[in-house]
């Protein structure tokens, strides 16, 4: 379903889990969706049919690059990482942190878990999907941090293995190919060699990334479900209910 120029775009669904597979149509991806054109605008409010937009980006990403208006859908604006000065999933955090990009990364990754404004902006939107119950598609700007950890908290909740929502996490990588390109050929001319460094380092997803969230939210909180009971403040039912509304089984 990715060809409609939509950068890092997928429908997470038709992952297999314990008991059936997620449903399809539910749960999209993506990067920012700034500048769409009429076909793209078409195939997220036709095909998809979307009902809402969750965006996690920043205030300041937002006014630099705001989403293309879906007619019909509601849009949520959902600073995750509102709190932290500094963040290594926006553009210019990216630049930052100077030979130490990689290290930059893992704290993000912890600053996704453990955060008041990551804890808060990831209730808020998983208490609507779940009241909602309807197609909702969920960005960042490059749609790989703070976008795959709310995927892959997603395709844990369902029963995914640990293998599929690696394979769903690193995807990204792929489907960012021609993007992540376009943006170190723009910033060439611009910043110095470290600086495009960090940024080539920073645009890519690690698997040591997402399972420094997952020890992370182990040493917080125990487990999974201490995360979404004690972290997310999610209700005790919740993981049940999510699977009811969207798990189809075999």
């Amino acid at each position: 379903m990715n060809d409609k120029g939509i950068v890092n775009f997928r429908d997470i669904g038709d992952t297999v889990v314990a008991g059936g597979y997620l449903k399809l149509g539910y749960f999209y991806r993506s990067g920012e969706i700034s500048s769409l054109n009429p076909q793209q605008i078409s195939f997220l409010k036709n095909d998809c049919q979307l009902d809402s937009i969750f965006d996690f980006r920043s205030q300041n990403e937002v006014a630099k690059d705001p989403d293309t208006k879906i007619p019909g859908t509601r849009y949520f604006k959902d600073d995750i990482l509102a709190d932290q000065t500094t963040n290594g999933a926006s553009l210019a955090g990216m630049f930052a942190n100077g030979g130490h990009i990689r290290d930059a990364m893992l704290k993000t990754y912890e600053q996704i878990v453990l955060s008041d404004s990551a804890q808060a902006g990831y209730r808020e939107f998983f208490n609507e999907i779940i009241q909602s119950r309807k197609p909702t598609l969920f960005h960042c700007f490059a749609g790989k941090d703070r976008t795959g950890f709310a995927a892959a908290v997603i395709l844990k909740m369902a029963g995914a293995s640990d293998e599929a929502i690696m394979k769903d996490y690193l995807l990204t990588n792929e489907l960012r190919k021609a993007a992540n390109a376009k943006l170190l050929e723009q910033f060439k001319q611009e910043v110095n060699e470290q600086q495009l460094h960090n940024l080539s380092v920073a645009l890519v997803v690690d698997q040591d990334y997402l399972l420094h969230a997952e020890e992370t939210i182990k040493q917080n909180f125990g487990s999974f479900a201490g995360y979404l009971k004690s972290g997310l403040k999610l209700d005790n039912g919740y993981v049940n209910e999510f699977r009811h509304a969207f798990v189809a089984t075999k």
